[in-house]
């Protein structure tokens, strides 16, 4: 039985980065040489075991062999004659296919480390397309290592695009998809990972609503850019910046939505593009099993965003119906939440990003204002339901003038 750490723990630790989980394989054992030492196994499809002291989880080497469609379409074969390259063989991209032993020695029988060198992200063997979520993986390690400068491989690109003419993608299961995309949206550089689904076709077939928005303008006198796909990157880049929050980050990827579906006589204005966005979010959210926080959110940043951006102009009615309408005295922290997606939107435009803009000290102050108004003393003066809501309504009001007459 011979012990190794495998995959990303070797990448990270050869990248100089903190190495946060470690995993095993075992050569040479067998599932109940492994009970014997007192590894508890919890592997379903294949064997695997968690150590006994340190928990980490321990692999017996295996081959793969693919079976059917899509990425549950594989048989596994783990025996004490499969070898090391053989298990590592299987792996998807050359710098996750390498091990260490004991002693320190790499073990990189697929030059992953000359790639991590050259900054390239390159498939192992052509079984590669076997798997439609390895073109998911492939982009979300793109999002994850576009700031030490890697790029997808030309030919594993190929392979990519291959496999969605082929049909593979469309076998990928939503909550997989769904998976891998909010691993990509927790990245420092979520655009990379749509970008990289876009060139090789997926995106068109994944997130049409989002690959659709390439190619149409927008003013350019307020989008400098043009193009609303190039602009929906910038936005996610700037809530980047703004928040490690993915619900924000989701939010600030689908808040334009609207804008794919603009009738081309109007372009390049996009007239209620806010409330046909609406509909788009919901069938995204509803297609892929999204958790009810990042739709509740991304709906409002899509139907009210144009609010936020207009705070300086709307009327004080306006503005508490706004409040009102985001749920934002019961919901702070979505309220803030929705300020660091529209601000990202602002900021996501050539020449903007470094502005100081008025809209998010409006919001604040005006929240600020009506939120100190509390029910209670209305609660006191005998007011019962309806009554309540409207007394509240008007003293909130009234609050709001103040802070406005006094800026």
């Amino acid at each position: 039985m011979e012990t190794y750490q495998v995959g990303g723990c070797v990448r990270d630790k050869l990248l100089e980065l903190p190495v946060k989980d470690r995993d095993w394989v075992v050569v040479g054992a067998t599932p109940q040489e492994m009970l014997d030492a007192g590894y508890r196994p919890v592997g379903r499809d294949f064997p695997v075991f968690l150590h006994p002291e340190t928990h980490e989880e321990y692999a017996l080497a295996r081959t793969e062999r693919k079976t059917g469609p899509g990425y549950t379409g594989f048989s596994f074969h783990a025996a004490p004659e499969v070898t090391l390259e053989q298990d590592l063989a299987r792996r998807d991209l050359t710098i996750n296919a390498m091990a260490e032993t004991d002693t320190g020695e790499i073990i990189d029988p697929f030059d992953g480390r000359q790639d991590i060198k050259d900054r390239l992200l390159r498939h192992v063997s052509p079984a590669f397309v076997e798997d439609p979520v390895r073109i998911l993986r492939v982009a979300r390690f793109a999002a994850r290592f576009a700031g030490f400068g890697f790029r997808v491989a030309d030919e594993t690109r190929t392979l990519m695009q291959q496999m969605v003419d082929n049909g593979e993608v469309d076998a990928l299961v939503p909550e997989r998809v769904w998976q891998e995309t909010l691993r990509a949206l927790q990245e420092d550089h979520p655009e990379t990972f749509f970008e990289v689904l876009r060139e090789c076709g997926a995106l068109a077939r994944l997130f049409p609503e989002v690959d659709r928005l390439y190619g149409v303008p927008q003013p350019e006198q307020h989008h400098p850019e043009i193009d609303t796909g190039v602009h929906t990157m910038l936005v996610l880049q700037q809530a980047v910046k703004l928040s490690d929050d993915p619900v924000v980050r989701f939010a600030a990827l689908v808040h334009d939505l609207g804008k794919g579906t603009t009738p081309a006589e109007e372009l390049p204005s996009h007239i209620d593009h806010e409330e046909r966005g609406v509909p788009l979010v919901e069938a995204l959210c509803d297609r892929y099993k999204i958790p009810n926080e990042f739709r509740e959110l991304a709906v409002m940043v899509t139907r009210y965003h144009l609010h936020y951006h207009r705070a300086g102009e709307l009327k004080d009615t306006t503005l508490l119906k706004t409040l009102e309408a985001l749920d934002a005295f019961r919901r702070p922290e979505r309220y803030e939440q929705f300020l660091l997606a529209c601000e990202a939107d602002s900021r996501g435009r050539p020449g903007y990003e470094d502005r100081v803009f008025d809209q998010p000290r409006i919001m604040r102050e005006t929240y600020a204002a009506a939120s100190a108004i509390e029910a209670g003393p209305f609660v006191e003066q005998g007011l019962q339901g309806k009554a309540i809501a409207e007394a509240l309504h008007r003293a909130r009001l009234t609050a709001i003038k103040q802070v406005h007459r006094a800026a």
